[in-house]
């Protein structure tokens, strides 16, 4: 993949230098996972970070024999790059939804990078703040309807990783539970208010190949924000 490529999916990479990316790419890993698969189990983080080229990954806590989905994420995403400054240990691992696509870059050589250049430097702060900002908004959500939480969880889904089609905004047609785990609701809620999205007409399932499609993203969203 070119650096210019690179960069455009990527928001992480928007500033850095072509030939930053140049060599990130050179030492960068190729690794291409089936549905279903581990792509970091708990006793790997921290060894490197990880850039999802293609598919839906989602990062889940281990609890003996439960497990509950922490963060679900698409094209453009990275994960494990908190955890290379952490060195305490892991009890999450990351699957792969669908079939996925990752490029890997060793924990040295990404701190490497992020040494060479500055303003990869700055936005790497910029986007960590960020994902602090969501994880503190769910925190303020926790005592919302969980129609206000599920909704919130599609248009965040749509808005970082949606494609727009003319069906409606497509997303992967992500398990009921691990939507009901990201929004913190039980997955008996998330399949009412799911079901009820779709006999509105604002939600429709494609099982068949996979897709969601988010029809009305603006009832959606407004939903979503609707606090009272």
């Amino acid at each position: 993949m070119q650096s210019e490529a690179f960069s455009e999916l990527f928001p992480l990479f928007n500033a850095a230098n072509p030939e930053t990316i140049d060599w990130l790419l050179s030492v960068a890993d190729e690794h291409e996972y089936p549905p279903g698969r581990a792509v970091l189990m708990e006793d790997a983080w921290g060894n490197a970070v990880y850039f999802v080229m293609s598919g839906w990954v989602k990062v889940r806590r281990l609890a003996g024999d439960d497990a509950i989905t922490l963060a679900i994420l698409g094209q453009g995403d990275f994960f494990g790059e908190m955890a290379i400054l952490d060195e305490s240990p892991r009890s999450s691992d990351a699957i792969a939804l669908s079939e996925v696509k990752l490029l890997s870059v060793s924990a040295q050589r990404f701190i490497q990078t992020l040494f060479k250049d500055a303003q990869l430097h700055h936005r790497m702060l910029q986007l960590m703040v960020r994902r602090l900002r969501q994880t503190n908004q769910r925190f303020q959500m926790r005592n919302r309807p969980p129609a206000i939480k599920l909704a919130q969880t599609l248009v965040s889904l749509a808005e970082s990783y949606g494609e727009p089609m003319e069906k409606g905004t497509q997303i992967y047609n992500i398990d009921v539970k691990d939507l009901a785990d990201v929004s913190d609701i039980t997955a008996d809620e998330g399949q009412k208010i799911l079901s009820k999205l779709v006999s509105k007409g604002w939600v429709k399932i494609d099982e068949a190949n996979r897709a969601m499609y988010l029809v009305n993203l603006k009832q959606l969203a407004h939903l979503a924000g609707h606090m009272g």
